[in-house]
């Protein structure tokens, strides 16, 4: 059983955007984008993670919202056709993504962290999500 951890980064917010996904302490999977935001980036970890994942393994994020998209509102989202009724959905490719990720493996735990506390697993996720958005790879 291993433990991922996740973040994503955009500097400005919108603006050039990076995520890392963290296993042992090193970097396993590093990504950018010219121009995104932090929730689309946060994201684009946890897909990467998931697809990394195998059944007991636990991805630490310390997104609140992807979690709740994931285990609160896709499920409603995905029974209205994709819809909510205050307005379209933010993001929507990648709430799709996300949550066909998580669906397909329901063994894989996903877990929120709070960010910024010393965390170890976290803050390397972080520190990488800035070296991934500055071009860095693995």
């Amino acid at each position: 059983m291993s433990d991922f951890y996740t973040d994503g980064s955009a500097v400005p917010n919108p603006g050039i955007g990076g995520y890392a996904v963290i296993l042992d302490g090193k970097p396993v999977a590093l990504g950018n984008a010219p121009a995104s935001t932090n929730i689309r980036m946060e994201a684009t970890a946890l897909i990467a993670a998931y697809n990394l994942a195998k059944d007991g393994d636990t991805i630490h994020t310390d997104s609140e919202f992807w979690i709740n998209v994931v285990k609160k509102w896709a499920p409603t989202w995905k029974n209205n056709n994709w819809t909510k009724k205050n307005g379209a959905i933010k993001n929507l490719d990648l709430v799709k993504k996300l949550y066909t990720a998580y669906k397909a493996k329901p063994l894989v735990v996903l877990s929120w962290t709070r960010g910024h506390v010393g965390t170890a697993g976290n803050e390397l996720a972080d520190e990488w999500a800035n070296k991934a958005r500055e071009r860095a790879t693995l």
